[in-house]
């Protein structure tokens, strides 16, 4: 009986949820919608990357036939030409198995310049060359020689057809030109259309913090694009063990050998917090507790990959001018710690709305469920993690 009454609960829950951030046909909820309060800081107004002011993000969703589900995601810093005003940025690698293209001259130079554009592993020079493209051909920029794309991916590769590299530049210049402020698609959309995250559905999640005006009133905002596997935890409700469903369950229960955990995550990490390259890569490596959070298993074939950035005005690279010295006010150590939490919390809370969001799935021959709300909503009531 109280399993019944949780179950209609849960449906009169999922009816009546509004947000920001669901007003799409997506009829699942955020994490916020049923309650979960991740950490102590309080989220932006959309609870999203774009609370960042000025932040863009644009999606291009390619499902057709029985076996391409895959896609494109842009988070442009600016909408302004980056390469003309390049914004200052780091990469922090979890796991390297994957193919972050542009990360080594982001992390000798500091500096971001394309849009950062994610999609899937075997489509990563293609993206590139399209970012190339559509960066040599911005007015202001008929001089440029060398472009440095931002190319991040996971291999969707169990429900797509990820050989056939069906993505094309039209794909990634509308992802591109559709990018905008607002509310960010989630789940099943541009690049995280065909991913697996814990054995459920995985797919493009995205939250934000904003901190107190006594540490700054900054903001963190982060987008992730979840394809990797571990012990599903919730809040601290250890989620994928109920569910019967996490890494090493088939080892430990029937002494088979198939669920590596393997899949990777992309994390980008936006804030309009005066912080340098150097500052910007410690801030980026918080994003890792954040995912150890959600149970993560850091397997062997897992790419895992924090970028960030800032949209502080006063620290652009106006490449038009080129003076010898500048200066600019910068957070100093001491005064970073708050948004380290900020991105903390941030990173678990967009990885649990990708899988919240993402719906169940069927494509390349395999069927991928979504997590089973109604379910997951009675755990996490009976660890106390929601009331």
């Amino acid at each position: 009986m109280a399993r019944e009454f949780v179950a209609v609960a849960a449906s009169l829950l999922l009816a009546s949820s509004v947000s920001a951030q669901s007003a799409n046909s997506n009829t699942r909820p955020r994490a916020s919608d049923l309650g979960l309060k991740v950490g102590i800081l309080p989220t932006g107004p959309l609870n999203a990357i774009t609370d960042v002011a000025g932040v863009e993000v644009g999606h291009t969703t390619i499902i057709s036939g029985d076996n391409v589900r895959t896609g494109v995601t842009a988070v442009l810093p600016h909408s302004g030409n980056l390469y003309r005003d390049k914004v200052p940025g780091a990469i922090f690698v979890g796991n390297g198995f994957g193919k972050l293209t542009g990360s080594t001259q982001v992390n000798e130079m500091g500096e971001i310049e394309t849009p950062i554009v994610l999609t899937n592993t075997a489509s990563v020079p293609r993206v590139a060359d399209a970012v190339m493209t559509y960066i040599l051909t911005l007015p202001g920029n008929e001089n440029v020689l060398s472009v440095n794309p931002v190319i991040g991916e996971t291999n969707d590769g169990y429900l797509n057809d990820i050989r056939g590299r069906h993505i094309t530049p039209d794909d990634v210049f509308a992802a591109i030109k559709k990018a905008k402020t607002g509310p960010v698609e989630e789940g099943n959309v541009g690049a995280g259309t065909g991913t697996v995250a814990f054995g459920w559905k995985g797919g493009i999640g995205t939250s934000s913090r904003k901190l107190p005006q006594n540490f700054g009133g900054y903001t963190v905002g982060v987008l992730v694009q979840t394809n990797f596997g571990g012990v599903l935890s919730i809040a601290g409700a250890p989620v994928g063990q109920e569910l019967g469903r996490y890494y090493l369950h088939n080892e430990l229960q029937e002494g088979s050998r198939k669920d590596k955990a393997d899949g990777s995550c992309m994390i980008v990490i936006a804030t309009d917090a005066p912080i340098d390259p150097r500052n910007l890569r410690r801030f980026a490596a918080r994003a890792w507790l954040g995912m150890a959070r959600t149970g993560s298993a850091a397997s062997n074939g897992s790419g895992d990959y924090a970028i960030a950035f800032s949209t502080a005005p006063q620290l652009r690279n106006h490449t038009s001018e080129k003076p010898p010295t500048r200066h600019a006010e910068l957070l100093t150590n001491d005064a970073i710690s708050p948004l380290f939490l900020a991105v903390i919390e941030a990173t678990e809370e967009a990885i649990y709305n990708s899988i919240f969001r993402a719906t169940t799935m069927s494509g390349n021959g395999h069927t991928v469920e979504g997590l089973p709300i109604d379910k997951t909503i009675e755990i996490l009531k009976e660890h106390r993690s929601i009331k």
